[in-house]
């Protein structure tokens, strides 16, 4: 860990001086990797096309007569949703990113909420969005569909639209390319998950996530080299900033991902090097690896190479690559770095994926901070720390008790503006240029920032003690027999609290170790609560799991795979 200096930076005003300087830089490299409907194989499109068509889409929104005016983007991430966002934010007016797994209603109301004067959506949604044609709800003007091919009285297309604004800008039309930015000023208007009625929307300017990705790629090394698989929502600002911005002020390609089901295949196929995920994605990917390898070349074999990779990676022989080839093969042959956000990771996985040879760091952030607040370094990182500060962000622990455990705030230029026509609400989270988070948890001597848990989560016991859920959560999680847990308190006439968990076995390990005589062949309850026992055994007396419930299905998730806790 010698070497901790930041990485060299270019300074950028705005996202509009970012993409113009990226294209004097990378021009005719590919910025994406694009897969049209029916293909099979992902087409490069290169920094000077993307600029082009950004140009020209916002040359014909102008047109449309929609300067300064408010626009909705709704749809799985694609390259015309990367071309919509900027041509929207640079120079035509303030983009509106929506959850395209939102049902009909919500989209509507949050449509209403934000006042759009205009949607681009995709086909895959669009009986979400054209009914509203008729209904007349909303004060949108103009439907903008992604996938029609020609203009009809209700719909115009997005690919018509786009060859305008190519003709526009053939004739000499100026006004976007020349539009001046004002950095300080909102650009982006973007909901916060829960339901749609308490979902704040979140007021963000160009400076805001300049300064957010200046910050974040002077701590994490990436590159004109690196292929990015583009995953989580596009709509959600950690996918949005950190998996779509921050590669083009890098130079770096995008290839977008199919659909969960296709991580494996896609990241072959782009041979990628980096991809953002969430704790689920991560945990279940190296579940897989694991149980693959184990099946493979059995349980000692692996744990002796582990062993021996290890060794020789204190003495500076790194030999990762070559002992576990096949993993890597499975995940590409190309990956390099994976970033978890969004949850905290159990710390067990990211050491897991790095004795694999795959460095997994992650960071910390909120929407209102655009989104980092802080990240694990490739170079310098703790696995159970959210990671350190950005260099251009203040952050302090409000409040600290005799643990050091506190409020997170922060104060910086990627601290929101807002909410959105909600100034009582922004009063409450921004006092004295502090951004109170609602995250509790320390600092430690090293300057890296650790979460105990959402303070509106914490549970109180009887005697006063704090247990945040999230922390018996992760050591439930690690049983190879439960699938997923949620940990809640419950109330006794006595005054006490007493720590229960609903959890969802993974029925078909169950299953297979059984067969395979590895478990005595009892009841799931028996298997369950002999797990929680032993969970028991390693936590203090007062964060004992006293109650279990068990559950076939799921949780109900956010779209970031994020457990909805108060809905379950």
């Amino acid at each position: 860990m010698k070497n901790r200096e930041l990485n060299k930076v270019r300074p950028i005003k705005d996202l509009k001086d970012m993409l113009n300087s990226s294209v004097e830089l990378y021009g005719d490299k590919a910025a994406f990797l694009s897969k049209p409907k029916g293909e099979t194989a992902y087409t490069p499109i290169s920094y000077k096309q993307f600029k082009s068509d950004v140009d020209a889409m916002g040359t014909v929104l102008i047109d449309l007569g929609l300067k300064n005016k408010k626009i909705a983007l709704i749809g799985e991430n694609r390259y015309e949703w990367s071309i919509s966002y900027l041509s929207v934010v640079n120079g035509t007016g303030v983009i509106v990113p929506l959850d395209k797994e939102l049902p009909a209603n919500e989209i509507e109301l949050l449509l209403k909420r934000s006042q759009a004067d205009a949607i681009i959506y995709s086909e895959s949604i669009k009986d979400k969005i054209e009914p509203l044609y008729e209904k007349k709800s909303t004060v949108l003007q103009y439907f903008i569909s992604m996938d029609s091919e020609e203009n009809n009285s209700n719909i115009l297309s997005f690919h018509s639209l786009l060859q305008k604004g190519h003709e526009l800008l053939k004739e000499g039309r100026r006004e976007f390319i020349d539009a001046e930015i004002n950095a300080t000023k909102m650009s982006m208007l973007l909901f916060t998950s829960g339901t749609t009625e308490a979902a704040k929307a979140v007021m963000l300017s160009h400076k805001n996530i300049a300064e957010n990705l200046i910050g974040m790629c002077s701590m994490v090394y990436i590159d004109e080299k690196d292929i990015f698989l583009s995953v989580l929502p596009i709509h959600h600002t950690y996918e949005c900033t950190c998996g779509f911005l921050c590669q083009l002020y890098r130079g770096s390609t995008i290839a977008y991902c199919e659909g969960l089901r296709h991580i494996v295949k896609n990241l072959k196929e782009s041979k990628a090097t980096m991809m953002l995920g969430v704790p689920l994605i991560f945990e279940s990917m190296y579940r897989q690896i694991m149980n693959k390898a184990i099946k493979s070349k059995g349980e000692k074999k692996i744990k002796f190479a582990i062993k021996l990779s290890n060794a020789l990676g204190k003495v500076g022989i790194n030999v990762r690559r070559k002992l576990f080839k096949q993993i890597h093969e499975a995940l590409g042959g190309h990956m390099r770095l994976f970033i978890s956000g969004a949850a905290g990771i159990d710390p067990q996985i990211a050491k897991g994926f790095r004795e694999l040879g795959i460095s997994l760091i992650q960071g910390y952030g909120l929407t209102e901070c655009a989104p980092i607040v802080g990240v694990n370094r490739d170079i310098y990182y703790k696995d159970e720390a959210a990671g350190l500060p950005l260099p251009n962000l203040q952050v302090e622990i409000d409040s600290p008790d005799e643990d050091g455990i506190g409020e997170i705030k922060c104060k910086g230029s990627s601290v929101m503006l807002g909410y959105y026509e909600n100034p009582e609400a922004t009063a409450e989270v921004i006092r004295n240029g502090w951004f109170y988070t609602g995250d509790s948890g320390f600092i430690d001597k090293d300057g890296f920032i650790h979460i105990t848990g959402r303070k509106k989560n914490v549970i109180i016991t009887g005697n006063g003690k704090n247990v945040f859920p999230e922390e018996i959560e992760t050591l439930l999680n690690r049983s190879p027999y439960i699938k997923e847990s949620l940990v809640y308190g419950k109330g006794q006439s006595d005054g006490n609290t007493v720590i229960c968990a609903k959890i969802v076995p993974d029925i078909d390990k169950i299953k297979e170790d059984k067969e395979n005589n590895l478990i005595p062949d009892e009841s799931m309850e028996k298997i369950i609560e002999k797990e929680v026992k032993n969970i028991n055994k390693t936590m203090v007396i007062y964060k004992h799991v006293k109650e279990i419930t068990l559950q076939e299905e799921e949780f109900i998730k956010t779209t970031t795979r994020k457990i909805k806790r108060h809905e379950n």
